[in-house]
């Protein structure tokens, strides 16, 4: 294991001179996953418990899929979503804060487009993955672990202007609290893709932050599932409430760019600017 690491730490001092190649499907140059030799890739792989994958230039798989169903094509980098950001937002000035970052696979393409990231997630696992998954494309963000439905980590400064949040709020047992603080930090631009209340479901009541709220129940896997939020159940909010919480919170134009239907219920990809 230390000879692996102090193999990596070599391959990360080496400069990269050769120009990134132009590359077919979902290929993508990852500098310091070419000049692996097979063995030693596959040895990458082993090392952490990955759940998603890239195909470098030689179509080699760098990280896993996690089942025959679940994340069993390559990723592809940069997602669209990113793209859109970026036409809306440019984030080559911009200091970009994403929540969920996973693996690393969103992650690496705004690090190659913004001024600077800082990437959290609840599991201390994700945060090793995207590192390592940064690192092989010679990229450095903060990466931190941070629970968002707790209090924030000390000492690291979570204030952005564009936050990217994909695949995160329907996760959580208090999306109102979580909204209120996180565009509290959003200087100017929230990408938000999340799951909403089914238009025919039969909805609950809570007490929340700002009152009494609807909300359609979802039952999570909790800290042992990798796709699930950390605890047993989350609340999915309906999309018009939604919309305005963004609004209450000073988010005055509220774009809904995408509707989609999923195998899981609807889901939404929301643009919302001061």
């Amino acid at each position: 294991m230390m000879d692996f690491l102090q193999r990596l730490l070599q391959f990360r001092r080496i400069k990269v001179q050769s120009p990134v190649p132009q590359l077919p499907d979902t290929r993508i140059y990852v500098p310091f996953v070419e000049q692996l030799p097979d063995d030693e890739l596959q040895r990458l792989n082993e090392l952490l418990p990955w759940s998603a994958f890239v195909v470098d230039s030689k179509g080699r798989r760098f990280g896993r899929a996690h089942s025959r169903d679940k994340r069993s094509t390559a990723q592809e980098i940069p997602d669209r979503r990113i793209l859109l950001l970026d036409q809306r937002l440019p984030l080559k000035t911009r200091k970009v804060l994403e929540i969920g970052c996973f693996e690393g696979i969103h992650t690496v393409p705004l690090a190659m487009r913004a001024n600077s990231v800082v990437a959290v997630d609840s599991r201390i696992e994700n945060v090793v993955k995207t590192i390592v998954r940064c690192a092989m494309f010679d990229l450095m963000p903060k990466v931190v672990r941070w629970d968002v439905e707790t209090a924030a980590p000390a000492g690291v400064d979570l204030e952005c202007d564009v936050l990217h949040h994909a695949g995160v709020l329907y996760h959580l047992a208090d999306p109102w609290s979580h909204l209120r603080n996180i565009c509290a930090l959003t200087r100017e631009l929230i990408m938000l893709d999340t799951h909403v209340s089914p238009p025919d479901a039969q909805l609950q009541e809570c007490q929340t932050i700002i009152g009494p709220r609807r909300y359609y129940p979802y039952k999570e896997g909790g800290r042992a599932d990798p796709f699930s939020g950390m605890q047993d159940h989350a609340k999915w909010l309906p999309q018009d409430d939604l919309i305005d919480l963004l609004k209450t919170f000073g988010f005055s134009n509220v774009e809904v760019a995408e509707h989609r239907d999923e195998r899981n219920g609807p889901r939404v990809l929301i643009f919302a600017q001061r």
